[in-house]
């Protein structure tokens, strides 16, 4: 089986983001990288092509969705690993071109640019990939079936939080440059991470959030997006819950953590620990469950690669979205293989209007609000 091709848009040299697409890309050996528009300035997106020895290198990417939509070996798939006010662009551009797109999230900058993505992704025939990768983690999954199947019981309290402190001071990194402009990321900690915190807390719990309660705060002087969220949860159903994420946070480096409890029982899974997930029935021990151990689930060990023990993490689960997304592609037209499942344009959105509750509920002293 040949592997797909691939384009990527933005990733250039010096960029963290698109080093992680390549290596996850590439770790199932489900894709090849064959061309690029890796920057907005054509120097650079040339020597970055060079760098990394692709095939075809592009000044831009409309250039480039043009010229593979008509080559016989173009590319099958994009990925969009530039700044959120350069997601929409160039994702409709390739879906309109039949080419499937894996896109960087959060959605979009803009509610309005995350609607005319949605309403391209409707007219395409492509599929539309969103990189959520905490939910390609193993444990997440097994924590998301053992929930489904009420290993738990009923959910009465959902608990997630994402904390960083590397925008702990004012910072001058190329990274913190666009995350902290508000015209090229949208949001701050509110979109960069709490929409990951937000798709987890619904992705293993398996509830959908009727409204919420939030305040976003910007702790550095002079900072012109949210360094910090805290928003409490309604979930339809009758469970509670609370998200915190956090770019001003020290001793946190990437910390990430969902907490479930249910009638009969609860499930702690942390990133720091990716490998476990604790499990408690109420009134008796704690176990840890292990990847691939005993106890494991079957959507645990279909994204497993080495045998329980042997420590597996951010690239692998990366990596797992982007062989979900080869399946789905490689099926695509038909009927999608037992267990696959990715983060698509409803997830986008869903972290879209996440992110305009949390403003408007925080303009509004905390006034619960539906997303």
């Amino acid at each position: 089986m040949r592997a797909l091709r691939l384009g990527m848009v933005g990733g250039g040299s010096g960029a963290f983001i698109g080093n992680v697409h390549r290596m996850a890309a590439r770790l199932d050996g489900q894709f090849e990288l064959v061309a690029g528009a890796l920057s907005s300035d054509p120097e650079r997106a040339r020597r970055s092509g060079e760098e990394l020895g692709l095939a075809r290198v592009y000044d831009d990417f409309a250039q480039m969705a043009e010229a593979e939509a008509t080559r016989p070996d173009g590319i099958e798939a994009v990925a969009i690993v530039t700044p959120n006010h350069m997601h929409a662009a160039p994702a409709k551009a390739f879906l309109e071109r039949g080419i499937h797109v894996i896109c960087d999230k959060p959605l979009t900058a803009t509610t309005e640019e995350a609607r005319d993505l949605a309403a391209a992704c409707e007219a395409s025939n492509a599929l539309f990939i969103l990189t959520h990768t905490y939910s390609g983690y193993a444990m997440v999954r097994q924590a998301r079936e053992m929930v489904a199947r009420g290993d738990i019981g009923p959910v009465r309290v959902v608990q997630v939080e994402y904390a960083q402190d590397w925008l702990t001071e004012d910072n001058a990194s190329q990274q913190a440059g666009w995350r902290t402009d508000p015209a090229k990321a949208g949001a701050g900690a509110v979109g960069d991470i709490g929409t990951h915190a937000w798709h987890l807390a619904q992705y293993v719990s398996g509830l959908e959030v009727e409204a919420l309660s939030a305040e976003l705060s910007s702790f550095v002087p002079g900072r012109r997006v949210d360094d910090n969220v805290q928003a409490m949860l309604r979930f339809k159903g009758g469970a509670r819950g609370s998200l915190w994420a956090s770019q001003v946070a020290p001793g946190h480096e990437n910390t990430v953590r969902i907490r479930v409890f249910g009638e009969t029982g609860g499930l702690d899974w942390t990133q720091e620990a990716a490998t476990q997930l604790s499990f408690t029935r109420f009134g008796q021990p704690r176990q840890i469950l292990t990847q691939n151990g005993a106890g494991a689930t079957g959507a645990a060990t279909r994204l497993s690669r080495v045998p329980a023990g042997h420590p597996e993490g951010y690239i692998e689960a990366f990596a797992n979205i982007y062989a979900e997304a080869a399946r789905a592609i490689r099926a695509h037209g038909s009927v999608l293989p037992d267990g696959v499942q990715y983060p698509g344009i409803v997830d986008g959105m869903g972290g879209m209007a996440f992110i305009a509750a949390c403003r408007e509920s925080s303009a509004n002293n905390g006034a619960w609000v539906a997303p």
